[in-house]
């Protein structure tokens, strides 16, 4: 088996799937790419057991064939390598040459046979929805999925599909993200919980464009399909929390702030927050928010005033920094606006304008403040 193909394409498509491959494997083939060329395309799949991830791509070749090539020297070598056609020759016993303008380099290659076969898409049911709708509701949400495994219920984002549209759902028990898109639609009602990691991976593979891509799931897997950029993870079998119920209906007091001050002010303000509570405590009263952060252990202090919108009585709350700064990030509006009722009801976080087809909603629990 012999092919030629361009070092500096092969290392984009191998980069897009190489992030399955787990450091420390429990097979050594799960080091390895599966090669397999039929009719001069060839196809590139990385897998951890639980997510698959499959590139194509067209070579100049002779004859079909397969082999397993090691992942870690493979793109080592293909990133201190120029732009030039390489070509592969495989033997008989799956050793692997490369030759380039100026050198030839050898990599015993593994039995292709040894490679775990990938989950069948049998029954599965599916929708289409463009490529930066799904690429948004995975940023807008994956930095608050949990990293606790004992409640692998929360260790990924939820995926709840209507007729109406579709609602991704993230929470650590500490806070909470829902993101509704309305112009895409499922064919039933439906709802399955997605793991971190494979999400990860579509957001860095897929492009913000709007690109059709075909998602189709059955009871265990998610199989995403772009061009030539295919995925199928394992889904979590467990029982997602009942999040409507945390979301508060009421919350009647509602302060307009301007995102890019409140986020820089908050980054200072909690240098000086307890290391462990990143505890930052929020005064309202009337048009002035004052925040203020310590740490009793070291004797630091910091506060900071800004000047906000606020319609409620004066309010005194105190929530955990680094999470609002990262919820903040999700909001792509100059200003926000949190609604809040008392300092123990959690606070509501939404863009001060949501886009067409769009409704991003973000929660957050306070903490207890120290007086």
């Amino acid at each position: 088996m012999k092919f030629i193909v361009s070092s500096s394409s092969l290392l984009k498509h191998l980069q897009q799937i190489n992030g399955v491959i787990n450091a420390n494997t429990v097979l050594p083939i799960l080091e390895d790419f599966l090669f397999d060329i039929e009719d001069k395309k060839l196809s590139i799949t990385a897998t951890d057991l639980e997510t698959v991830m499959r590139v194509q791509m067209e070579v100049e070749s002779k004859a079909d064939g397969k082999v397993c090539i090691p992942a870690k020297i493979l793109i080592d070598s293909l990133k201190n390598i120029a732009d030039q056609p390489l070509t592969f020759n495989i033997d008989k016993n799956f050793a692997v040459e490369i030759t380039s303008d100026n050198g030839k380099y050898k990599v015993p290659g593994e039995n292709p046979d040894n490679f775990p076969k990938e989950p069948a898409s049998d029954d599965t049911t599916g929708f289409t929805m463009k490529s930066t709708a799904l690429v948004t509701a995975i940023n807008k949400t994956l930095f608050a999925v949990s990293n606790d495994d004992l409640r692998p219920a929360m260790t990924g984002v939820f995926f709840e599909l209507s007729k109406e549209g579709v609602q991704f759902v993230a929470t650590d028990a500490h806070r909470l993200v829902r993101y509704k898109r309305t112009d895409t639609f499922a064919t039933k009602t439906d709802s399955f919980i997605v793991p971190k990691k494979p999400l990860n991976l579509l957001r860095n593979a897929l492009p913000d464009n709007d690109d059709e891509i075909t998602v189709s799931y059955n009871s265990n897997h998610l199989f995403v399909n772009h061009g030539d950029v295919q995925m199928i993870c394992r889904l979590i079998d467990a029982r997602f929390p009942d999040y409507k119920v945390v979301i508060p209906a009421d919350n009647p007091y509602k302060l307009i702030v301007t995102k890019a001050d409140f986020q820089s002010a908050l980054r200072r303000v909690s240098i000086f927050s307890n290391k462990s509570t990143n505890q930052v405590a929020l005064s309202i009263t009337g048009s002035e928010l004052q925040m203020a952060a310590q740490d009793v252990d070291f004797s630091f202090e910091g506060n900071e005033r800004m000047n906000c919108q606020y319609d409620g009585e004066d309010l005194q709350i105190a929530f955990n920094a680094k999470f609002l700064i990262e919820m903040l990030n999700a909001a792509e509006t100059s200003e926000v606006r949190l609604e809040l009722s008392t300092p123990t009801k959690a606070g509501l976080i939404k863009p001060s304008e949501q886009a067409e087809g769009e409704d991003l909603l973000m929660l957050v629990m306070p903490l207890m403040l120290n007086n």
